[in-house]
């Protein structure tokens, strides 16, 4: 049985500020959290969860010494954030992850520049891992990795996709004069550019790329619309799977 405590700070946890003081989070859902458990990148402080989830799952939550309660329907509605919650709440311990030299000088990471959306920015995490693309740079003005909009987006890429915040300035002194890959509306036909792993940036959806960025593109590149098309562009993470899937096709076949 969920205390009233237990449910006050879980909800508080639907807030940024409180997740951030105290370094939680919480992910949502049967295929979420069963991840999370499976993975074990992060550390689960506690599932709480209804009796078939606790029945299906509890081998696995006693072998990773995860403590769970099991509450009814009811109360994981109370604490939920989602319309339609699904058997089971976890509230997990937020961690700090580092930029990958290696990986950053050796393959394609993306650089969001000021993406707000959290459904764009779980949606893009999602798209880098099947693409392969195994790093994920955010400037500080992007939304939160740890937004719930943004973890169920992701559909559990944020366990095998290394997300990190960094400024463009700090990325740039830690790169090996990578090409720098732009997203813009007037650039080079991306099908008839001959590409190399680099960085590839993705500017915000209403604004694009920044001009403090801008600047230090090597490599603009856009995605040619139909000469009949109406629109004036893409949303960021369609773009983003567009760019990042004639990537993989150019480098890998």
């Amino acid at each position: 049985m969920i205390s009233k405590n237990q449910i006050k700070h879980i909800q508080s946890l639907h807030s940024k500020k409180n997740r951030e003081e105290e370094g939680l989070f919480i992910i949502e859902g049967i295929k979420l959290v069963t991840e999370f458990i499976n993975h074990q990148k992060f550390v689960i402080k506690e599932v709480f969860a209804t009796f078939d989830f606790i029945d299906n799952h509890k081998s696995g939550l006693i072998s990773n010494a995860i403590s769970f309660t099991e509450i009814t329907t009811e109360e994981l509605k109370k604490i939920s954030h989602l319309t339609s919650p699904n058997q089971v709440l976890a509230v997990v311990k937020s961690t700090e992850q580092k930029l990958d030299i290696t990986l950053l000088n050796t393959s394609n990471s993306l650089f969001l520049d000021d993406i707000r959306d959290p459904g764009n920015l779980g949606t893009i995490i999602r798209i880098a891992d099947w693409f392969g693309i195994k790093q994920v740079i955010c400037s500080p003005n992007s939304t939160e990795l740890y937004n719930p909009k943004t973890l169920q987006a992701s559909m559990g890429a944020v366990l095998r996709v290394n997300v990190i915040t960094m400024s463009f300035e700090e990325l740039l002194a830690k790169t090996k004069k990578l090409p720098i890959y732009g997203a813009v509306l007037e650039g080079e036909n991306i099908y008839t550019t001959s590409l190399k792993h680099g960085l590839l940036v993705i500017g915000n959806e209403a604004n694009g790329i920044s001009n403090e960025v801008l600047k230090h593109i090597s490599h603009r590149i856009t995605i040619p619309a139909a000469n009949s098309n109406g629109s004036e562009s893409l949303n960021a993470a369609n773009a983003c799977a567009i760019i990042c899937s004639e990537f993989h096709r150019q480098l890998t076949y």
